[in-house]
């Protein structure tokens, strides 16, 4: 099993009544005894389970009839079968139905049941799911539901008490606690818009989609890995942040799609070294290598050779985390960007561009490619898929993808756009890709 363990979970759901601090009850007897039942009776009924079946193609490992026939193997049955999961949701909206999930835990169902608090259960449609910040919204017809009022996750601090209220492993509504372990994580799935919430409360396979919530009865994020060895809890879990998660509803709500923030550069890594080759002073940051026109950046006044070195209140040290702190942002967005250009920091405000659906990353299409940048290609006749950027010493660059690069085909496989080249890479573990470099071409092999 993977060192980073995807789970289907109920989260931790924590809802006062009035969205009032959580009151630490009563006596037994005479004799003071803190708790949070009261908390946790309230916050119950805005957790649900989540049951997912899905219909996969059970295909004979011998191949086709005649095959069989030729060697005397036994005829393996075909047709389909299907096949269930478990996770948990958030009901955020009670008056509309909507309940925030994770997209892996909804991803690709053929039915969609949930189950409250009090047993009932409802079926449920996917409204909308973005992949990259693992988030889906599905709704259910309105029956006397109860809803987990949203907080604010930027307010969260290293310390808070956090509970969560999960399904792990099936049990039904489990509370455990725990205290914000670490903010801003990263690297933690294949996805790579990440700012999790890593937290200590215990959380197991069965809570994914469940709520993270602080001591005010508020969501503060939506629960979606851990690191573990074998599977289970071992005191590292983490969280979508509930700002991020608000934004993706919101987006979905409003325009029925995700409408991802979009600066318009091109970019890498740069560490000290490389910035005092360049006259600046600075430790870490993304270099901007090429400006879109119009976009933007453009539009902000940012150049090529700038450092970019910090996007509002996050710390930029990576392209990966610029590619990240833009990503999670909505077009139209405003950011301030502090920068270096000729030794001096300086600082703009730029308002974010859309990214088309025919701009990806890497780690979104598969994990061999994490680093790289792609897009549908213009540039020939036949169409292909471009390289826009690859980030130094990621997994793309190590298989030898440079920035400039058109795949042409996967497996032997022509592919003219970007979605031809994801259909491909998402089935297959390993990928050999044609590309075409300046006036040749050449094989790489990705696993």
């Amino acid at each position: 099993m993977s060192r980073f363990s995807r789970l289907f979970c109920t989260g931790l759901l924590l809802i006062s009544a009035a969205g009032a601090p959580a009151a630490l009850p009563a006596f037994v007897g005479d004799q003071a005894v803190p708790s949070l039942a009261p908390l946790v009776k309230a916050a119950a009924p805005a957790v649900v389970n989540i049951r997912v079946s899905q219909t996969i193609d059970r295909r004979s490992p011998y191949g086709d009839e005649m095959f069989r026939r030729f060697f005397g193997l036994p005829d393996v049955p075909g047709g389909s079968r299907e096949v269930a999961s478990a996770g948990s949701g958030v009901i955020v909206d009670a008056e509309n139905g909507y309940i925030l999930t994770n997209h892996h835990v909804v991803a690709d169902a053929d039915r969609i049941q949930i189950s409250l608090y009090n047993e009932t259960t409802l079926d449920a449609e996917v409204v909308g799911s973005d992949a990259a910040t693992d988030i889906a919204l599905i709704k259910v017809e309105p029956e006397n539901l109860v809803e987990l009022p949203i907080g604010d996750s930027d307010t969260v601090e290293v310390g808070d008490f956090v509970i969560a209220i999960g399904n792990p492993f099936g049990l039904g509504h489990t509370v455990t606690s725990g205290i914000v372990s670490a903010l801003g994580r990263t690297g933690i799935s294949n996805n790579g818009l990440e700012d999790f919430i890593q937290t200590d409360a215990s959380i197991n396979p069965g809570n994914s989609g469940g709520a993270l919530v602080n001591m005010r009865g508020e969501l503060v994020g939506i629960n979606s890995a851990i690191i573990s060895r074998t599977g289970g809890n071992v005191g590292i879990g983490f969280a979508v942040p509930s700002e991020i998660a608000r934004s993706i509803m919101r987006q979905i709500l409003d325009f029925g799609e995700v409408r991802r923030g979009l600066l318009g550069v091109q970019i890498q890594s740069i560490d000290t070294e490389a910035a005092r080759a360049l006259g600046a002073e600075v430790e870490s940051g993304a270099l901007i290598t090429l400006i879109t026109p119009n976009s933007a950046a453009e539009k902000a006044g940012l150049q090529v050779d700038d450092i970019i070195t910090r996007v509002n209140d996050k710390r930029i040290d990576t392209s990966r985390e610029l590619a990240t702190a833009i990503g999670l942002r909505g077009s139209g967005e405003e950011v301030e960007i502090e920068f270096v250009r000729d030794g001096r920091a300086r600082t703009v405000t730029a308002q974010l561009g859309q990214a088309t659906s025919n701009q990806s990353a890497g780690n979104e299409i598969h994990p061999g490619l994490d680093g790289a940048q792609f897009a549908s290609s213009t540039t020939t006749a036949s169409g292909g898929v471009e390289v826009t950027d690859v980030e130094a010493g990621s997994q793309a660059a190590q298989r030898g993808l440079r920035a400039g690069d058109v795949i042409v085909a996967v497996n032997r496989r022509q592919v003219s756009n970007l979605a031809q080249f994801r259909e491909v890479a998402e089935a297959n573990r390993i990928l050999f890709l044609l590309v075409q470099r300046g006036d040749r071409q050449l094989m790489l092999q990705v696993r």
